[in-house]
């Protein structure tokens, strides 16, 4: 049964276009007719979640299984869950406003480490109990995870799903749908149902393993596997195109996966070692992907992703085919992660144009000697001419990245960051009249499961000591700047992300103190003061303390594998102790049962290559490094020839010709009501890229398709007469430019009129005159219908009624709001007596300060009645344009 979503989603909620859950893209099965009812959530606020690749796909692939049906949900920004709580609403999915309560199956994704708190505030607000132990022998809906963090250590979450889904999720989860419809026909009990799920590969069911006093954990039960094997799956780019949100979001683009995997061989990269083997999309597809959604969605935007897409050898051919065939549009490519080394003509060529995207690169450490040690597998000179060919490209700004607390770190590396800075600048000073500058951004390494440098130790004192190294050694240099990451929450990630079990009743009580909750960067100090304070609470202070100071390596009471060396040779030297063949390295990890492919003991290897400044080759074109991902479970490394790169037909050039202008009166109704101004100048503009509109553009660096709303109405109005103008740079007949953008809106966006105007006529915005609105007000006590017609006429007979303005500088002055009426009357009511009343009015609606607005309207029978009334409607009947000659 769907919730009373009107009263809830209002405009008084920030941004309420998050919940509408009719964007295009999103998908409307029959709930009563499916079998199986998922609902995906991402945990976290809409923007982030419903622009995350991962969500899409999977979405769209359980849609498109004949009996299974998915909705999803996203973590309610804090005044929705607040009114929630309130009036005791639970979390309801997006597109049918049904409790989650209602579906079979409620998956979550886990993709940080201390993402669980937001989990855990969805689970609540869904009124679910948290833990599966809780939620045994119930009807509840299954509670699973999946993500990165899942699929690499998911122990301290384990209490609080019913299963965990391991890997990639394209053909585990419509499998694990098919249990699910078979279990739900055979009457199944939730423990039977749990147990056949633990027999697909790739399903983990925490609750039937148990961890061991030497921290190991194994099943408790015969007829589980013992370990748990990481499903991989070859990318499909049809499954990308998929949702275009009414908001702006955090990638607000169409991004399809081009390569999955990396096998650079990072030792501090976790995506790197779970993702093996490295899949190549075959170019085709790619293209054919880009080409087809760029005209499903009308971004303007589009994205090639990949852990490192420089690595995907198609990459310059792929890029340059989609601008060419695109070459009409205004449309940019941007690439996530680029390595340097790899940065060419061709890469800018794809990534340049018009708008020039962002250009990110990561060289990790400050010197060769570190980037080994990381094997980085880049050189200082491959790292120069990376920088020296954005340069000549025509970029003047490029963001780094860099960590520090690496293994094997001393000072001279933290100090090379701001050296090797110095030096990009100084060589490429020659190369253009502007200044180059940079972003950086200075991270503190965190170890991670299933990498070499899982046994590495950090501390949190030395992380600050070398961010004030940093500080001063880039103070005073010009067109740089310095983030840090803030420290203690990296320690509290390196403290849950390499836990046990045991961390489930701080990860709770972390949240009841309020970590997370869509607060990290808003409130870290309260973030942080929570898991300390949960942290105390568990009686673990002195491990925490271990992890803050340096002196723990997820084993207690051993030493770490990579201790400061006390000879005088420097501080923040290190050596190996005692070699890593056996003692603590064999000790088990709390995420051994976990079969990601890698074997453990070249991990152990790996780092001893590490200690000693060895690299290893990618071994996607270079020889095997032995790692042991390469099997019949997992498949082998698939890399695509490249293509020939085709001609470069040139930068996108704007068609600025007035050929036709056209003027368009819509309706904003229903939910559409909830879509901001800005937000509807960005549908109308993607409506014509699908609609295949000639449109023109605006000229300058930054070209505009030239289309013109006359008046913004406020969120939470409706309006039926709203104009939009158009101006076209190639003729098309009216009637078909009318069904074509008819069909790109929707429904609540009705097209009531359209009019083809003189090319040289004024817009609509200049001609802007009156206004007639409707609007409903209510007051606390009842009043005839005569005392409101009074009240009405006062305002009427009045000649001045002031309010006093705030203009963009801040200076107040008083205006005389009776001057900007034209007509006010009450719209007849049969109530004799009533605290509502519905009125209508004209005024100007001019925007140079006299623009009268329903809340003025509200405000001048407030000053005439004395008494205190709320607009609780407002509706816009029509807008009047000032009559004009052609000349």
């Amino acid at each position: 049964m769907s919730i009373a979503s009107d009263t809830l989603i209002t405009p008084e909620i920030f941004k309420p276009a998050r919940y509408l859950g009719n964007e295009l893209g999103a998908k409307h099965k029959d709930f009563d007719i499916a079998k199986v009812r998922w609902v995906l959530t991402y945990p976290e606020v809409y923007e982030v979640g419903a622009s995350n690749l991962g969500h899409i796909i999977l979405y769209n692939i359980i849609n498109a299984q004949p009996q299974q049906m998915c909705d999803r949900a996203y973590l309610p920004a804090p005044d929705l869950a607040s009114k929630m709580r309130e009036r005791n609403i639970p979390l309801f999915a997006l597109e049918t406003k049904r409790d989650v309560k209602e579906y079979d199956i409620l998956g979550f994704s886990l993709s940080y480490e201390l993402g669980a708190t937001n989990i855990l505030e969805m689970l609540s607000l869904a009124h679910i109990p948290l833990t599966w132990q809780e939620r045994k022998d119930t009807d509840y809906p299954l509670i699973f995870a999946g993500g990165q963090t899942a699929t690499s250590n998911p122990e301290p979450y384990a209490d609080f799903f019913d299963f965990v889904a391991l890997g990639d999720g394209e053909e585990l989860l419509p499998e694990i749908g098919l249990i699910i419809e078979e279990g739900k026909r055979d009457r199944l009990t939730r423990t039977e149902l749990l147990l056949d799920l633990a027999q697909i590969p790739g399903v983990y069911v925490p609750q039937f393993y148990d961890l061991q006093a030497d921290g190991s954990v194994k099943p408790n039960r015969d007829d589980v596997p013992e370990r748990l094997l990481r499903r991989v799956a070859t990318p499909i780019p049809a499954y990308s195109i998929g949702l275009v949100p009414y908001v702006q979001t955090v990638h607000d683009r169409l991004t399809v996966e081009i390569r999955r995997g990396c096998t650079r061989g990072c030792r501090f990269c976790q995506p790197g070692m779970l993702t093996r083997p490295a899949r190549d999309v075959e170019p085709d597809e790619v293209v054919d992907s880009i080409v087809e959604g760029m005209k499903q969605t009308g971004f303007n935007e589009f994205s090639l992703l990949s852990l490192s897409c420089s690595d995907y050898l198609s990459l310059p051919a792929v890029g340059i085919e989609i601008k060419n065939r695109l070459h009409e549009e205004n449309i940019s490519l941007s690439l996530p992660s680029q390595r340097v080394d790899r940065f060419d003509e061709n890469i800018a060529n794809i990534i340049g144009g018009t708008r020039k995207t962002g250009l990110t690169f990561a060289p990790e450490a400050g010197t060769q000697r570190m980037r080994d040690i990381i094997n980085k597998g880049l050189t200082n000179e491959e790292l120069l001419r990376g920088i020296q060919t954005a340069v000549r490209e025509g970029w003047n700004q490029v963001k780094l990245y860099f960590m520090i607390g690496l293994p094997g770190e001393t000072d001279a590396d933290v100090i090379g960051i701001a050296e090797t800075v110095r030096w990009l600048r100084q060589e490429c000073r020659h190369l253009s009249s502007k200044r180059l500058n940079f972003n950086i951004t200075i991270s503190n390494f965190t170890p991670k499961p299933h990498t070499p440098f899982q046994w590495h130790s950090v501390s949190t004192s030395e992380f600050i000591r070398k961010q004030i190294l940093l500080k001063q050694e880039f103070n005073g240099m010009r067109g740089v700047k310095v983030n840090y990451t803030d420290v203690r929450i990296s320690a509290i990630e390196d403290f849950v992300g390499r836990g046990d079990r045991s961390l489930a009743p701080v990860v709770r009580r972390a949240w009841e103190l309020g970590a997370g909750m869509d607060s990290w960067w808003e409130s870290i100090d309260k973030a942080y003061g929570a898991w300390n304070q949960a942290i105390e609470e568990a009686g673990l202070s002195w491990k925490y303390r271990q992890v803050q100071n340096g002196e723990w390596n997820i084993f207690d009471g051993l030493p770490s594998p990579l201790t400061p060396n006390p000879s005088p040779k420097g501080r923040g030297e290190y050596t190996p102790v005692g070699g890593i063949r056996g003692g603590v390295y064999d000790a088990p990890l709390p995420w051994d049962h976990l079969d990601t492919g890698i074997e453990k003991q070249w991990l152990k290897e790996d780092l001893e290559r590490a200690l000693q400044e060895a690299t290893v080759p990618d071994c996607a074109f270079d020889g095997c490094s032995s790692c042991g991902v390469c099997s019949p479970d997992f498949g082998h490394n698939i890399v695509v020839t490249p293509p020939p790169i085709p001609d470069y037909l040139g930068d996108f050039q704007p068609n600025q010709e007035k050929a036709q202008k056209i003027r368009v009166w819509f309706g904003k109704q229903g939910d559409m009501a909830l879509v901001s101004h800005l937000d509807l100048v960005r549908l109308f503009d993607r409506a014509v890229r699908r609609a295949g509109i000639p449109i023109s553009y605006t000229g300058g660096f930054h070209p505009g398709p030239k289309i013109s709303i006359a008046l913004a109405l406020s969120l939470g109005m409706t309006g039926n007469g709203e104009i939009v103008d158009f101006e076209n740079h190639t003729p098309m007949d009216i009637e078909e430019f009318k069904q074509k953008l008819i069909a790109q809106l929707p429904l609540e966006l009705p097209i009531l009129a359209v009019e083809e105007l003189p090319v040289k006529s004024p817009k609509a915005t200049q001609l802007l005159d009156k206004a007639e609105y409707l609007i409903n007000l209510s007051s606390d006590n009842k009043y005839s219908l005569s005392q409101w017609q009074n009240w009405i006429e006062d305002v009427k007979n009045s000649s001045e009624i002031l309010m006093e303005k705030t203009d963009k500088k801040g200076r107040k002055k008083m205006v005389n709001l009776r001057a900007n009426l034209d007509d006010i009357s009450l719209v007849e009511n049969d109530a004799q007596a009533t605290n509502t009343i519905k009125i209508k009015y004209l005024g100007s609606a001019v925007n140079d300060g006299s623009l009268l607005t329903p809340d003025h309207v509200c405000y001048m029978l407030e000053q005439v009645s004395q008494q205190d009334l709320t607009l609780i409607k407002a509706h816009r009947e029509k807008i009047i344009l000032a009559d004009y000659i052609t000349q």
